[in-house]
Order: structure tokens, then C-alpha cells, then sequence
């Protein structure tokens, strides 16, 4: 097994996955790229440099998770950290649309199923299909942990508040499925407390990536922070988090 730790970052071929990647590969650890396209992620890995290596990984297809959990078995034996960041918002927002014209359409009462299923399917869905294709993996780790990339507009509790400025656009597309993840989160990091397998939630804030359509107002660098931070503590960190830059709690 390698000295270096391993992690593990989906949907790192580009945005805030791609620069957590970066961040990680300075600190020492091995960086699997995660990439639903091979050609996207080996182009990332070359961007990155020496210690990244990209990993096919389309976590809403059941074989290719299984094929990626093989082969990290296969050459390292272990994951010392995962980090679930591939995320959709839509699949139906258009060059030109704002996040409010779009979020009309996903009112609960016009909101399209389909649009729905599409986004839930990779949020969530995909989300704990591949912890449960890691986890013995990261069970044979000495010193674990999960880090889920989520977000503050999946909060239901700044949401109930009528000052909240996104509160408009909470929808049971993108949001909702933050909400969903931060669920499971939580569930995860009850399963595994006992292991010591640490699971933390991350707000990356309103970052500028093809997520939004660039219309974010934060850098990657900004957005990639948190999970990082997260990332790097030690087996006595806390377990069953939601945070943001430098340790702030937001609310379930």
C-alpha cells in the first residue's frame, strides 16, 4: 500500500472538484479524479500533475461504481478519504435563464418529475451508492473520513426564515435534494461513529462553476476551502457536522 493517503474526489474533472482535487495533491494525499468521462478526468490529472490519477466514475451507473471501487481495491488496497462532490443543479436551465427564472419552473406545483428524478438521482442516489461501494475500502483505512459537498439552501431551517434572500427558490429540485443528502449524512455518520469513521457536511457557498451557470459570486478557490479544511482533520475531529468556511455550523 502507498505511504501517501489516498482520496478519493467525484466530479473533479472540473469546478470546485477539480480544485479540492488540486488542494489535496499539495498536501500530500493521492487523488483518485473522479470523472463520468475518462478523457475529461485524464485531462484534469494532467492539469493537476504528480500525485493525481483519474478514475472513470459515473456515480449514477451501478457498474461503473463497482468497476472503480475493483480497481481501487486492486492498486491501493484502501481509501483514507472520500469526497462526494459531483452534484448536478438542473437539466433544464438555458444559456441566458437566471437561477429565479429558472426556480418557476420547479415550483412544486409545475415542477417536472422527470427533472426531478435526473437531479435526485445523482444528489442522491448516486451519492450513497458509491459510499456503499467504498466503504469497505475505507474501512480498511486506519484513519477515515467522508466529506459531502452540500449547501446552505438545503438548510430547512434558514429556509423557514422569510429574511433568507435564496428563500424563493427553494424547490424540491436542486434544493431539496441537498436536503436529502444532508439526511443521509447524517445517517452515515451514525452508522459509523462506532468505527470512528468520521462524515461531515460542507457548504461551499454560492461558488461561480457550470453548477449555476457561472453566476455564482465566490472563486473555486473560495469554495473548495471548506471541504479541504474538513478533509484535513485528524481522527479526534467532529463527526455529524454542516459547516462552512472555518468551522461555522449552519443549521439543519
Amino acid at each position: 500500500m502507498p505511504d501517501k493517503p489516498v482520496a478519493l474526489v467525484t466530479g473533479a474533472n472540473q469546478g470546485i472538484g477539480l480544485q479540492i482535487a488540486k488542494d489535496l495533491v499539495t498536501h500530500g494525499f493521492t487523488v483518485l479524479v473522479g470523472s463520468r468521462d475518462l478523457g475529461r478526468g485524464e485531462a484534469a490529472a494532467k492539469e493537476i500533475g504528480p500525485g493525481a490519477i483519474a478514475l472513470q466514475l459515473d456515480v449514477t451507473d451501478h457498474a461503473s461504481v463497482a468497476a472503480a471501487a475493483a480497481r481501487i481495491q486492486g492498486e491501493f488496497g484502501r481509501l483514507d478519504l472520500l469526497i462526494q462532490n459531483a452534484a448536478i443543479s438542473n437539466t433544464g436551465l438555458q444559456p441566458g435563464m437566471s437561477i429565479e427564472e429558472y426556480s418557476k419552473s420547479t415550483r412544486p406545483s409545475v415542477v417536472s418529475l422527470a427533472e426531478m428524478r435526473a437531479v435526485w438521482d445523482t444528489n442522491v442516489f448516486g451519492v450513497l451508492a458509491v459510499y456503499q461501494a467504498m466503504l469497505p475500502l475505507l474501512r480498511a483505512s486506519p484513519v477515515s473520513r467522508i466529506v459531502n459537498v452540500s449547501s446552505g439552501v438545503g438548510s430547512l431551517t434558514i429556509n423557514s426564515d422569510p429574511a433568507f434572500h435564496y428563500r424563493a427558490i427553494f424547490s424540491p429540485v436542486y434544493s431539496a435534494s441537498k436536503t436529502a443528502l444532508n439526511a443521509i449524512t447524517v445517517a452515515m455518520a451514525i452508522e459509523l461513529e462506532p468505527e470512528g469513521i468520521k462524515v461531515s457536511a460542507v457548504s461551499p457557498g454560492y461558488t461561480k462553476t457550470n453548477l449555476n451557470g457561472y453566476q455564482g459570486t465566490e472563486t473555486l478557490e473560495e469554495g473548495a476551502r471548506e471541504a479541504v479544511r474538513v478533509a484535513l482533520l485528524g481522527r479526534d475531529g467532529p463527526t455529524g457536522a454542516f459547516t462552512r468556511w472555518q468551522g461555522e455550523t449552519i443549521p439543519w
